[in-house]
């Protein structure tokens, strides 16, 4: 396909012209399939008015020539994909500025949206990203994330807004700002241990102290499950929840609360069978969907597929429409048909103006494979 090297931009003179009326051709174009070579080349204008050339006939058959397509998101061309992956290959990963400054069409914020939206925290992958830390879990058993001082974890200033996402620690002195229970010392200000108490007194004091010494625990037990639970810089521990889909993440919400009764690697295991059921579940309701559809194995899947796309480009000729406009036109009678649960012609021909009869075979197609179903 003729088009820049980078992918992006799309120079209409690196193209020839059309053939038909000699102007520069701009993407979608009409490439006939049983002329050539050298290619022949029509602008959509000239293939709509069933322009011929010699040997070049109007009911030839066709193919669009196109890259402005999305693949894996609707706001993202094709040749978007290729230059996203092109330029965190040659900026490095998180480089974010300088991708979007390879790339001139998407800012510093899309191109990292984007990328760890669909390659890195993509759902198809999940499974493979399990097995993968699975594997690495196997070589080391602390796999949660836990604290140390020697770390060298951030230092904020205090009372700054990392500072208090940090929950007041101070890594110089590898303890808070604040204790938990912070005014349990009050309770022993005014005990003091004399001679002459008497026993009853002296047994009273013993069990403040005592009282003390269990607060005492429960500060430290509380530290303890936030430094192995990785919990003092919570920007991190955020960061790390998203790699998981939305409904695990709800769940890792949720059991929060319960990670003070496990240590830190059964939790994260705990939370990752979940995930891993969550995976094993959606891939199960798609393959009931494939069954119930009567497709059983892989290569039925790819036939069918190769089915629907022969039929509609059949379709597509027939009717003389570029794919793109049969598109929109099928969505927005699939639209109406969910909106009123049936759709009649007459509605269909409402919707979509154009010419009666090509409303028809659309209509009569989209019936046929199950996508509509008629008043």
């Amino acid at each position: 396909m003729w088009g820049d090297a980078d992918g992006v931009h799309d120079d209409p003179c690196d193209k020839p012209p059309c053939r038909g009326c000699s102007s520069y051709l701009m993407e979608p174009y009409v490439k006939c399939a049983d002329c050539g070579p050298p290619p022949f080349l029509l602008c959509l204008q000239c293939f709509a008015r069933g322009f011929e050339y010699k040997k070049h006939q109007s009911d030839h058959r066709y193919e669009i020539m196109t890259s402005d397509f999305p693949v894996l998101d609707p706001s993202w061309t094709a040749q978007e994909e290729m230059a996203l992956l092109e330029a965190v290959m040659d900026c490095g990963f998180g480089n974010w500025q300088d991708v979007a400054n390879q790339m001139r069409t998407k800012s510093k914020e899309d191109c990292e949206k984007h990328y760890m939206k669909h390659f890195i925290n993509n759902p198809l992958f999940a499974s493979t990203l399990l097995n993968l830390k699975q594997a690495e879990e196997a070589k080391n058993t602390e796999t949660a994330i836990p604290f140390q001082s020697t770390d060298d974890p951030p230092r904020p200033t205090f009372d700054s807004l990392l500072s208090r996402d940090m929950a007041g620690y101070m890594p110089a002195r590898a303890d808070f700002i604040e204790e938990f229970d912070n005014y349990a010392e009050w309770d022993l200000r005014d005990i003091d241990f004399v001679e002459d108490d008497s026993d009853v007194l002296h047994a009273l004091k013993i069990a403040v102290v005592d009282i003390y010494l269990s607060r005492l625990r429960e500060r430290q037990r509380r530290k303890k499950i936030i430094k192995d639970h990785g919990l003092i810089n919570l920007r991190k521990f955020q960061i790390l929840e998203r790699r998981y889909p939305k409904e695990v993440q709800d769940l890792y919400e949720v059991m929060r609360h319960f990670a003070r009764i496990v240590g830190p690697v059964q939790h994260d295991k705990f939370i990752e069978s979940h995930a891993l059921e969550f995976e094993l579940r959606r891939e199960i309701k798609r393959l009931q969907e494939y069954r119930a559809a009567g497709i059983k194995t892989f290569c039925m899947i790819l036939a069918s597929i190769q089915q629907y796309q022969s039929l509609r480009i059949q379709l597509c000729q027939v009717v003389r429409l570029v794919p793109g406009a049969y598109l929109e036109y099928k969505a927005a009678l699939v639209n109406e048909c969910i909106k009123e649960g049936s759709l009649r012609l007459a509605q269909a021909r409402a919707l979509i103006k154009i010419d009666v009869n090509k409303t028809r075979k659309i209509y009569d197609f989209l019936i046929r494979e199950g996508c509509i179903n008629k008043a």
